[in-house]
């Protein structure tokens, strides 16, 4: 059988993709235009050299600036177990992601065992669990094939020692390099002192960190912590902010914004990105949201979001929102970028920039819904380790990415 005859204009298309294909330069601007990680991941499976490319660090840093990890949804507490709220619509290529990130935490839930969330940070997910035979932390990760669940030593303190009550405990997460380090705070007071106890996770064993004590001079209730770069925030006090410097042992107190009095409903802080500071967030009763950061000595009021002047315009499609209920808080995002609101039976997701305010759950058993986790997209990425440059699956990952084989 003769060969299938070449035309001019297939060949010249055939030379010109492949002048593409072996530019560096060329394939890095057609990798960097791909909008998601696990896309890029199925790309860098195409060949040795493309994923040579794709896992260079001066190309990841630069891929995460174009797209900055995409909001998946959300998880909550509930009675029986945590629940998925997927952020809803998302592009056809995540959902496979969404069905992923929609998992169980807690398949062989009874009437006798719970599983709670703790702390969620990019696509890992920390719980605690106690069932007939115990209590077991431990750490999901989500999105990562082969590395579901690691199970976490208990920790290390649960009593108060004598003379001092038990007062608030939190597992805390920062990144470090291309993971998370966890700490466990402990905090315990008597009528006299405030004590706290700072334990790190490592190689699977929580060890002392760092402890510190102040004079108990406040009034402790409703606790919540905010770990940024070397510092904890320890929020509940009346009046200040409890800061725990994990570098130097020590403890200080930041007043809050004139007028602000923290209420765990409706003031929240959240992470500056750049670790220079923290972000605060108050709802007040005209449906105001004022946001102050704190970098230094001082806070400065950034913004001030006037939440009638957005929902209007949901009200008018929609009648079942009642803007006569007070707005409380449940999460607000890094940077302050994006928040969580509940509004009588609906969660609404607000983005601060484009002052964009939307529906993404209506409570129906729930009386109100507490702390919301939101769950990211996958970064940094997992490349697979290829061993040789496979030509069917060179052409099946082309095709997959939108490139055709020549």
């Amino acid at each position: 059988m003769a060969a299938a005859e070449i035309t001019p204009a297939a060949a010249a298309e055939a030379y010109a993709k492949s002048k593409v294909i072996d530019d560096d330069n060329l394939l890095n601007e057609i990798l960097i235009r791909i909008s998601f990680p696990t896309t890029l991941v199925r790309a860098a499976a195409v060949c040795k050299r493309w994923l040579h490319l794709a896992s260079g660090r001066k190309f990841l840093r630069r891929f995460r600036e174009l797209h900055p990890p995409r909001l998946l949804g959300f998880y909550h507490n509930s009675p029986t177990s945590p629940r998925f709220v997927p952020m809803l619509p998302q592009p056809p290529e995540l959902a496979a992601v969404i069905r992923r990130s929609s998992f169980s935490l807690d398949d062989s839930q009874s009437d006798d065992a719970w599983t709670y969330i703790m702390d969620c940070r990019g696509n890992s997910v920390f719980t605690r669990r106690r069932d007939r035979s115990g209590l077991t932390l431990a750490v999901h990760n989500v999105l990562r094939p082969g590395r579901d669940m690691v199970v976490v030593p208990p920790f290390p303190r649960d009593k108060p020692q004598d003379g001092y009550l038990f007062t608030y405990s939190a597992v805390l997460s920062k990144e470090e390099g291309d993971g998370l380090s966890y700490f466990n705070l402990f905090l315990e007071s008597s009528s006299a002192n405030i004590l706290v106890h700072v334990y790190a996770l490592q190689a699977g064993v929580w060890r002392a960190h760092t402890s510190a004590s102040t004079q108990n001079r406040y009034l402790v209730s409703n606790l919540t912590a905010l770990l940024v770069h070397n510092k904890i925030y320890i929020v509940g006090i009346t009046r200040v902010v409890l800061v725990l410097d994990l570098t130097a042992s020590s403890l200080s107190t930041v007043r809050l914004p004139p007028g602000v009095e923290y209420d765990s409903r409706y003031t929240v802080f959240s992470r500056a990105g750049d670790n220079s500071g923290v972000y605060l967030v108050h709802s007040n009763d005209r449906h105001e949201l004022g946001i102050w950061l704190h970098n230094g000595d001082n806070w400065l009021l950034v913004d001030t979001i006037d939440l009638p002047a957005i929902y209007t315009y949901l009200v008018m499609s929609d009648d079942t929102l009642d803007t006569c209920v007070n707005v409380c808080i449940l999460h607000v995002a890094d940077n302050a970028e994006f928040m969580f609101l509940e509004m009588g039976q609906w969660v609404l997701h607000l983005d601060v920039k484009s002052r964009t305010l939307r529906k993404v759950y209506e409570m129906e058993d729930e009386r109100y819904l507490g702390r919301v986790y939101p769950f990211m997209m996958i970064w940094p990425p997992t490349f697979p380790a290829l061993k040789d440059d496979d030509p069917a699956r060179i052409s099946l990952n082309l095709q997959f990415c939108g490139v055709a084989a020549t």
